[in-house]
């Protein structure tokens, strides 16, 4: 059984958490509006990274697009908790749209 679980004399202290490199920094609050967010330079970072490589990956579709597309994708997991993912899960949706040739639709390709 847990630790965690136990109750009375037999609960013992649990261990910290181990701190997760993508998670909010304790200034952040978690009643933060969605428009209060602003990204981290690691997060501009990732998506000029993400944007070079779009471009690169789909030559035939217009620069402002691809740009358009992946800043679509990063902004749809602005509320994320968890940054850690946000690259790649950002990265996938900008392929799933790109490939398929339209604009990303935030109520049909969700959060």
């Amino acid at each position: 059984m847990a630790p965690a679980t136990l109750k009375g004399p037999d609960r013992t202290e649990t261990a910290p958490a181990l701190e997760d490199p993508g998670a909010r920094t304790p200034h952040e609050s978690p009643h933060e509006s969605p428009d209060d967010w602003s990204p981290t330079p690691e997060d501009l970072a990732a998506v000029k990274t993400t944007v070079a490589r779009m471009r690169a990956a789909y030559p035939s579709v217009d620069a402002s697009t691809v740009e358009a597309t992946v800043e679509a994708a990063y902004d749809s997991f602005r509320q994320a908790k968890v940054r850690r993912y946000v690259p790649i899960l950002a990265e996938r949706r900008s392929r799933k749209v790109l490939t398929a040739g339209s604009t990303p639709d935030p109520v049909r390709d969700g959060p």
